[in-house]
């Protein structure tokens, strides 16, 4: 079976692990394509080509600055992902809870022995 376009949807966008350091570095603020490459250790067109794609899927948003181009995140278009990881954040939650529920009865057990 053919692998999806990477510039179809976020979760193809950010399978990329050199995406998601992007991504990490622009939490802090906008960045231009030089400061990113030189960070990640790679060739400025290949950041430019990585950060292409996030801004196509819309996870990054670029604007002019004088002579370069700033690139910033733009976490709304994290939101399918975030949703999706939703559903596995209140599995985790749940079975936490039972598995603290479970402690509390055998720290109740062990205090009554």
């Amino acid at each position: 079976m053919a692998r999806a376009a990477t510039t179809s949807d976020a979760f193809n966008a950010i399978a990329e692990p050199q995406r998601r350091d992007i991504l990490a570095l622009l939490r802090a603020g906008e960045r231009p394509v030089t400061d990113l490459a030189r960070e990640l250790g790679m060739s400025q067109p290949r950041a430019s080509k990585h950060l292409r794609v996030l801004r196509e899927v819309g996870l990054v948003r670029d604007r002019k600055a004088g002579k370069q181009r700033l690139y910033g995140l733009d976490a709304r278009g994290l939101r399918p992902v975030h949703e999706w990881v939703g559903g596995f954040e209140r599995f985790w939650n749940g079975s936490f809870d039972r598995l603290d529920a479970y402690v509390q009865e055998l720290k109740q057990a062990r205090q009554e022995e």
